[in-house]
């Protein structure tokens, strides 16, 4: 009898650890997207997978390639700094959510002698990325830096090349302060650039930067902070210049978001509020039951999406990024439990 216990107990664990090995493999959720929130989605997903064995698989590939494969139903979630258009949203064939998850600064950062901490100007940056400013010691620039001494250095412009969340906030502030940028090169995650040399990704971006003396490009604030480079102070709509930080960044926040959650709040009217910021999406399927997907695979995202927007949170700030206002949690609370199955709602 004894033998047969210790068969059946052997039986039993073998058949436990091979449905828990099934059962973690069947919960590996892929995403695709933004580098923008990369760093924040990382540590995100590192520690979600830890508290509850759901390995996230996430590629870094820039928006533009994250809402291609989104669309074409490759990965199980999008990411974006750029809230879909209207466009996107026809081609993508049934309703899409977008679940804000953190906000983030785009600063400019630049590669000069001593690195000091230079002010810009709304009309001094757009002319700078225009061509229009190729040198550090342009009066334009000189004006709003008297105490210091810029070099006799040639302004080398480094901008995205792959299709970009940062560069779709980046060139939306370019747009609203600009009307020579407006009329020209415009609003976009892929445009054509006046000026420049283009690299792939945040870490792209910030790398070329760093081996390029003169070289001047935007990031997401943790790449300038993780790289020690210096990041500009800009002028916002109140006249007032504004470090790029996470109370900045918060108070650009301060707006009516829509209920959908696609809003813009780069060059805010807030006092203290820094004029280059965005919210970073990911983005889903309303309908989940599509393909080949099980009940348990949309249940398992919904639910990492729930601890993202709530308990992650937490994990934002030591990052540099703000996290979301209260005001966006509750629409985030509404589109996630908004959610289904066949019709019938995931998060009850």
């Amino acid at each position: 009898m004894r033998k047969i216990f210790n068969a059946i107990m052997v039986i039993t664990i073998t058949l436990c650890l091979f449905s828990s090995v099934s059962f973690s493999a069947d919960m590996e959720i892929l995403g695709a997207g933004a580098t923008f929130p990369l760093p924040l989605y990382t540590k995100m997903f590192d520690t979600y997978n830890k508290n509850t064995g759901v390995k996230v698989n996430y590629q870094g590939v820039g928006s533009g390639a994250g809402i291609t494969q989104f669309i074409n139903k490759t990965v199980d979630f999008g990411a974006t700094d750029a809230f879909m258009s209207d466009e996107e949203m026809k081609q993508a064939g049934a309703e899409v959510l977008h679940i804000p998850t953190a906000l983030g600064a785009v600063v400019l950062t630049y590669n000069l002698p001593n690195n000091p901490k230079i002010k810009f100007s709304p009309e001094t940056i757009a002319d700078i990325f225009l061509g229009k400013i190729t040198k550090w010691d342009d009066p334009k620039i000189k004006a709003d830096n008297a105490n210091i001494s810029l070099p006799d250095m040639n302004i080398a412009v480094v901008h995205r090349s792959d299709g970009s969340g940062t560069t779709h906030i980046f060139t939306d502030y370019l747009s609203k302060v600009s009307a020579d940028w407006k009329k020209g090169p415009g609003t976009g995650k892929s445009i054509n650039w006046p000026t420049g040399l283009g690299a792939k990704g945040n870490p792209g971006v910030a790398g070329l930067i760093k081996q390029l003396p003169g070289s001047i490009g935007y990031v997401e604030l943790i790449y300038a902070i993780q790289n020690k480079m210096p990041v500009g102070v800009i002028k916002n709509k109140s006249g007032v210049f504004i470090e790029p930080t996470i109370k900045s960044t918060t108070a650009a926040a301060g707006i009516a978001l829509p209920a959908d959650t696609r809003a813009s709040i780069t060059d805010t009217s807030a006092k203290d509020g820094y004029p280059i910021a965005g919210f970073t999406w990911l983005i889903i399927y309303k309908e989940q039951k599509y393909g080949n997907r099980t009940k348990e695979k949309a249940e398992a995202l919904l639910k990492m999406l729930w601890w993202m927007t709530h308990e992650g949170q937490s994990l934002a700030e030591p990052l540099q990024y703000a996290p979301l206002p209260k005001d966006a949690v509750a629409k985030v609370d509404a589109i996630l439990k908004s959610a289904v199955y066949g019709g019938a709602k995931i998060l009850k």
